[in-house]
């Protein structure tokens, strides 16, 4: 009976970290475009114009290389290379790990 118990748990638990890690790897591009981050750059009036500009006025006129904008922009231009693919899929798999440890 116990093993049964465990091997349910383990595999609601693994489902829930490849739905987390999947979920998160296809819904970033997604969510870019839709806070304003383009493949024709940063949308007029979006959340993220209004993050470049919070940026800019920050560091005196420009937004600085690397920082959080930077790297959006660039992700919604180009796409999200094979590093912060997994890295977006890291933390979806450890956010559907947590769920599952939850219920």
């Amino acid at each position: 009976m116990f093993f049964f118990f465990f091997l349910s748990y383990v595999s609601v638990t693994a489902a829930a970290i490849a739905a987390g890690a999947g979920g998160a790897v296809v819904s970033a591009p997604i969510v870019l475009g839709a806070v304003g981050f383009t493949s024709a750059g940063i949308a007029a009036s979006s959340y993220a114009a209004s993050w470049m500009s919070a940026a800019a006025i920050a560091n005196g006129g420009g937004v600085a290389a690397g920082s959080a904008v930077a790297v959006l922009q660039s992700a919604g231009m180009a796409g999200l290379s094979g590093a912060a693919t997994a890295a977006v899929g890291t933390v979806g798999g450890a956010v559907g790990g947590l769920v599952a440890a939850l219920i």
